[in-house]
């Protein structure tokens, strides 16, 4: 594979960008620093196909980087593919309001080959190819410059051994016929709503206990304030107030500006200075929460009791078995809190459908009916149904 030397000029990038638009697949990394900023600093692209791999120096004076992003986000006949890759798209999506596809990310593909729920990088190249990765530059300062020699030979290492990674991968999915398990998984990877930093909805991601529609309107009254503070200083939402601070103003909310210096994980200033007057404005502003907005309903069957919860250890077991048998990441298979709700009596989910009912929703719901039992075989704990261990031992007779 040739490895070109970093590039920094906009013509240098066309004329990569070019050839690779008619690859098969691109693979794609990204080296960025968030630690300090809300926005994360892109410092470093890498790129490759089958043949030539580059590094691409985004802080480089007047780099044109339109012809990669056309690449990675309009050219819908090359695969982009990742590791782990939600950082990455992330990132591209904040540079063009687009994520890149189709796109194919090789963590996600292990949980459908084999048993690991997150695989690491390093690990999978040690898996498929049988190489250590040197970690030495791991952690390092990606927007200093300039990049040593090091550093550039470890960043391409990312994607030029995906490169070689993918293709056998792909074949093992193709002969094992679980491709299309990923389509869904792959989807929502590459799906814009995922990294849309809207204020409106940043309440989301903060746990809060309870539907009450007033607190709920404070805390997405709170949430919004803290993202446009941290957005319009560049720093990271936690800077302003903690997850945990937030969800407790919303449910404890202060009378006046004077009492948020009672408030734990904020500092006595928030009493008289700026943004605490801005905190207060938008608690006073707030408005309960409409109907429509409010979180659905977690689906809920009988109470588990023991006997439940009981049914539901078979199930998370039984799960276990199956990913075991089929050498597949049980997550892939089914969610602890899912069984959980087969257990109660749900019955609209996810493994009950498609793929996920043929290889394993159908068992579990046999389990839960009574038609399945534990069977030890050769020194292995095995699901078998009833009527099947009914006739062997009527044919033993």
């Amino acid at each position: 594979m040739k490895i070109h030397p970093l590039i920094t000029t906009s013509e240098a990038l066309a004329d990569l960008c070019e050839r690779l638009s008619k690859a098969d697949f691109v693979c794609v990394d990204t080296e960025f620093m968030r630690e300090n900023t809300y926005w994360p600093e892109l410092c470093l692209i890498q790129i490759a196909d089958s043949e030539e791999a580059a590094a691409i120096d985004p802080l480089a004076k007047g780099l044109d980087m339109t012809p990669l992003m056309n690449l990675l986000v309009d050219n819908e006949d090359v695969l982009k593919i990742f590791h782990a890759g939600g950082q990455d798209v992330e990132i591209i999506y904040n540079i063009t309001g687009k994520t890149p596809h189709p796109i194919f990310d090789t963590q996600i593909a292990m949980m459908a080959v084999s048993q690991s729920e997150q695989i690491g990088y390093s690990n999978l190249v040690e898996s498929w190819l049988g190489l250590q990765i040197d970690k030495g530059a791991r952690f390092t300062d990606w927007s200093r410059r300039p990049l040593t020699e090091r550093q550039i030979e470890y960043a391409i290492g990312d994607v030029t051994h995906l490169a070689k990674i993918f293709p056998k991968l792909l074949q093992r999915l193709i002969k094992t016929g679980r491709g299309v398990w990923l389509n869904i998984e792959m989807e929502k990877l590459a799906d814009p709503a995922g990294y849309r930093n809207d204020p409106d909805l940043s309440w989301h991601r903060i746990k809060a206990a309870g539907r009450n529609p007033a607190m709920l309107g404070r805390l997405k009254a709170l949430a919004h304030w803290r993202e446009l503070e941290a957005q319009d200083k560049n720093i990271p939402r936690g800077r302003i107030a903690r997850d945990e601070t937030v969800a407790d103003i919303a449910s404890h909310p202060p009378k006046t500006q004077a009492d948020l210096a009672k408030v734990r994980g904020l500092s006595a200033a928030w009493k008289d200075n700026e943004i605490g007057r801005r905190m207060i404005a938008a608690l006073d502003n707030a408005k309960p929460l409409p109907d429509d907005e409010l979180p659905a309903r977690t689906p809920r069957g009988a109470p588990l009791g023991k006997e439940g919860a009981l049914v539901a250890d078979l199930l998370k077991l039984l799960l276990k078995i199956r990913s075991r048998e089929i050498d597949v990441a049980s997550r892939l298979l089914a969610r602890s809190e899912d069984l959980e709700l087969l257990a109660a009596g749900v019955r609209e989910l996810s493994m009950l459908q498609g793929w996920r009912f043929d290889v394993f929703g159908k068992d579990a719901l046999d389990l839960v009916e009574g038609k399945m039992a534990f069977a030890v075989v050769n020194g292995k704990l095995k699901m078998t149904h009833v009527d099947d261990v009914a006739e062997d031992e009527a044919a033993a007779e």
